[in-house]
């Protein structure tokens, strides 16, 4: 090979990897990503956010309390000021589509007023006499959703009962089952645990009259007296709640709601 083809195949060889080298290099831009702007924003500097690795959770989260946080006081507190005679009564398990209008035309009729503990359950179901009960001047408690023993759930179930039912400052643990786990959480959630100091046993049927009797026995100033709206058949109980209603006032009691 001559000398002067041996050096036009090497400055053809050369021109070539120079083309070569220039067309990776405008290949490389080309395929960088386009900076994307953010919501209201320009592009300067800015880079598209990076693709999530992890799986998200598929549990729903829970409803928040909207109670939560805030401070926890006595419900009657500011209702039992100095010598006033008042009892509380308490309505649980509701609220029903038969019953709970029997008891709220039983306390419009004396003039009296009620904190209904209701279960998430039947709230749900019948909004209606939610919105009826309040309407009417009482208050609404919450008493958990399906109405389990607390202190034998395991501590998700538990909070999920407390945590997600009926919107109040006032929580009664179904069947008054209640330990450090449960008041803590009870607590977390906003609201005061709110127990009795009479049980007529109404939800058994004694009788009208033995209900009556059981009220009037042991109910005295301050007290909170345990009923049902839920639950059955509650016909005893507003005879009952009737009864003692008309006795009690004509000894100067009032009714309040409580602070729920």
């Amino acid at each position: 090979m001559s000398r002067k083809l041996a050096a036009v195949i090497g400055t053809a060889a050369a021109a070539a990897l120079v083309l070569g080298g220039l067309f990776a290099v405008a290949l490389g831009r080309s395929a960088q990503p386009t900076p994307t702007a953010a919501a209201g924003g320009s592009t300067t500097g800015s880079v598209p956010p990076p693709t999530p690795t992890s799986t998200p959770p598929t549990t729903p989260p829970t409803t928040p309390n909207t109670n939560a946080g805030k401070p926890v006081a006595d419900p009657t507190a500011s209702l039992v000021t100095g010598n006033k005679k008042v009892i509380f009564f308490s309505f649980d398990d509701g609220p029903d589509p038969v019953w709970t209008p029997r008891v709220l035309q039983v306390l419009k009729k004396h003039g009296a007023h009620a904190t209904f503990f209701q279960l998430g359950r039947n709230q749900a179901q019948y909004p209606a006499l939610r919105d009826q009960i309040l309407a009417d001047g009482n208050t609404i408690g919450s008493h958990s959703i399906n109405h389990p023993q607390l202190t034998k759930l395991s501590a998700a179930e538990r909070h999920h009962e407390i945590f997600d039912g009926p919107q109040s400052k006032c929580f009664r643990p179904p069947y008054g089952a209640s330990n450090p786990k449960v008041r803590a959480d009870i607590k977390a959630a906003g609201m005061a645990q709110v127990l009795w100091d009479v049980d007529p046993r109404d939800w058994a049927k004694p009788g009208v009259n033995a209900i009556a009797h059981n009220i009037m026995t042991h109910a005295h100033r301050r007290n909170i007296v345990l009923m049902h709206d839920g639950g059955g058949d509650r016909a005893q109980t507003v005879a009952a709640l009737d009864k003692v209603l008309g006795q009690l006032k004509a000894q100067g009691y009032s009714f309040p709601a409580m602070d729920c």
